[in-house]
């Protein structure tokens, strides 16, 4: 009996003396892996200095042509001839289609005819007038023949030329509509005609902004279909009323188009010119993070671990944006000029981490981005 409690308390014994043990080598791990520091990040960075930037207001525009129209035929006829192309470039005054005209052609024969028999009666006339052989009264019919007569030689003179169809003004052509031997109705519409070069953008601005838009004001507009191309043009005017649905005033700005790249109807991004500029600190894109409270960047500085050792590491600020120019975002507080800003690798730092900095590639800090480059 008394072994068999010496061997039960010597089990236990054991037993809990081997639970100890593991349990002192947990201990054991868990101080060593708290005072494990984990190896530093590698990132790049940019030291931040200050810019000054122009105050714009972002809005989106449209394209309209200075001089757009469909030509279309002013009297009804038959096509005889097609003088251009769709997409051609012409000139003011080319023609563009002839109509038929072989019948008021052969009127106009006959009514030369009766004028030049007016003239000779009038001149005959006039000259019995003198002599007194024949009243005045008949002298004043044949002066109002030999005007009327005239007057119809004229008529169809225009009536011809309105059916030789001209460019009003110089421009592009659109596609054309009509075809040879076609028939057409008075304002029958034959192509578009647009001059491109210059171009006018149309965009509206909240009725509270008007007063910092003025004319000769300068803006910038760009497309996305036209990436990293720019245009830069002046405000010439502002509408004199404000549309009651929107609470907009519209404004039109005039700008050059010589290679003709923006096209009437296009939809382009506005960057309108209100007040003076702003002093900024433009950062990459890349170097916020962006988070629901609040936006932040790491700054790098020297720190000390807990055993009084100096290492460089990041602290997170938050920072206010305000705006943004190509590749670049405006920062207007929470940096100051001489910082040392993580411009990549942000999603993988916390508070207090250690950093490697590695600027052999950075990341794009363009404020005009090219096409390859966006």
């Amino acid at each position: 009996m008394a072994k068999r409690m010496f061997l039960m308390l010597g089990v236990m014994v054991v037993v809990l003396g081997t639970l100890g043990f593991l349990k002192f080598k947990q201990f054991q791990s868990a101080v060593q892996a708290a005072q494990f520091t984990p190896p530093p990040e590698a990132v790049t960075s940019v030291v931040a200095k200050r810019e000054d930037w122009a105050s714009t207001m972002p809005v989106i525009g449209t394209m309209e042509a200075v001089h757009g129209v469909t030509v279309s035929a002013d009297l009804p006829g038959t096509v005889a001839k097609i003088s251009f192309e769709s997409g051609q470039s012409v000139q003011q005054g080319a023609v563009l289609v002839e109509l038929d005209t072989r019948e008021e052609r052969a009127q106009l024969r006959a009514l030369e005819a009766d004028r030049d028999l007016a003239k000779l009666n009038y001149g005959r006339t006039q000259e019995l007038v003198k002599e007194g052989v024949v009243s005045r009264q008949e002298g004043d019919r044949a002066t109002s023949e030999q005007k009327s007569t005239e007057a119809k030689v004229q008529e169809i003179i225009a009536t011809i030329d309105r059916k030789t169809i001209r460019a009003p003004f110089s421009g592009v052509l659109g596609i054309r509509k009509v075809n040879l031997g076609q028939y057409l109705a008075a304002g029958t519409a034959i192509v578009a005609l647009q001059s491109l070069n210059p171009i006018y953008v149309d965009f509206g601005v909240p009725q509270q902004d008007a007063s910092q838009i003025h004319a000769g004001g300068t803006l910038r507009v760009t497309a996305e279909s036209l990436a990293g191309v720019a245009f830069t043009g002046k405000v010439t005017a502002l509408d004199s009323v404000v549309d009651p649905t929107t609470r907009n005033i519209q404004v039109q700005a005039l700008l050059p188009n010589p290679q003709a790249k923006l096209k009437p109807g296009m939809f382009v991004q506005v960057e309108v010119g209100v007040g003076a500029g702003r002093s900024v600190i433009p950062l990459p894109a890349s170097a916020i993070s962006y988070a629901p409270y609040g936006d932040s960047v790491y700054i790098i500085t020297d720190m000390k671990d807990p055993k009084g050792q100096t290492y460089r590491g990041v602290r997170q600020q938050f920072v206010k944006i305000q705006g943004s120019r190509g590749d670049q975002v405006a920062i207007v507080s929470g940096v100051n000029p001489g910082d040392e800003v993580v411009t990549s690798g942000v999603f993988k730092l916390r508070n207090g981490a250690a950093v490697q900095v590695n600027n052999k590639v950075q990341p794009e800090n363009n404020p005009a981005p090219k096409p390859e480059d966006s």
